[in-house]
């Protein structure tokens, strides 16, 4: 009705999931140049360490055009395994490498790094405490399930030298996540910058841009990952994140 369409193409489908996805369109956020540039690169990170990273959810779509309640730019991905269940270390760690790529990539083309990443590193750090607290996935604390209970939160359910290698283990997970992202990032800074001005110039990119860009991504697309793109679905779905502790309504970073 907006745009006096006779009919609903699948146009309209994927304008209704963005807006889902990413929220409204912002037209009335006018960034200074300086400000959309960084978003750009941010936005390259995480698309690049999609394309490259075997067990990163595929990406379908980055935009850098501002959506929601300050989110400046997004990105939509199709889950590598469908509709995955179970997830092994190795597809925990690209998860994490990837939603670190934003701050890396500022790292790596910028004099100073944005605020713009306090979200992903929410993210990391849940999934990083998951997988030493309830995954059973740190070597050091291997099988023990630990929860904290939020109605006492001056008492742990464990002891100090517990929370301290709970704290140790989840800064080594992390920083083995940074590590990754960034040795990929500097041997890809060619292809960041190459996606990032891209962006600057159409604002939004599919997967048919990437490719021409980059190239086909270097791994085996997964079956729902081919039978979308053969027409076989008609939506472009969000991946899932791993079963977390719940916790109190958050902010939204300003690019994810």
């Amino acid at each position: 009705a907006r745009e006096n369409a006779d009919r609903v193409t699948m146009k309209h489908f994927e304008q209704a999931i963005e807006r889902v996805v990413g929220g409204l369109e912002k037209k009335s956020v006018v960034l200074s140049p300086e400000e959309k540039r960084t978003v750009a690169y941010h936005e390259a990170g995480h698309a690049i360490c999609g394309w490259y990273f075997r067990w990163a959810d595929p990406l379908l779509k980055v935009s850098i055009i501002p959506r929601g309640q300050g989110a400046l730019g997004y990105a939509q991905y199709l889950p590598a395994g469908g509709d995955t269940y179970l997830m092994n270390v190795n597809q925990l760690m690209d998860r994490m490498a990837m939603t670190l790529g934003g701050r890396v990539s500022e790292e790596l083309h910028f004099d100073t790094v944005t605020s713009g990443a306090s979200d992903d590193f929410n993210k990391v750090t849940r999934l990083a405490t998951a997988m030493v607290t309830k995954f059973g996935m740190s070597p050091k604390l291997r099988y023990i399930y630990y929860e904290e209970d939020p109605s006492q939160q001056l008492h742990k359910p464990f002891s100090e030298e517990t929370a301290r290698d709970i704290d140790l283990e989840v800064r080594r997970i992390v920083d083995e996540a940074y590590k990754q992202c960034h040795e990929l990032l500097t041997a890809k800074k060619k292809e960041v910058g190459i996606v990032a001005e891209e962006l600057l110039t159409k604002e939004v990119l599919s997967r048919d841009d990437m490719i021409r860009l980059l190239g086909p991504r270097p791994w085996p697309e997964s079956s729902e990952f081919a039978k979308y793109f053969d027409g076989a679905h008609g939506q472009t779905i969000a991946p899932p994140e791993p079963t977390l502790p719940a916790e109190g309504t958050e902010g939204k970073d300003a690019r994810e």
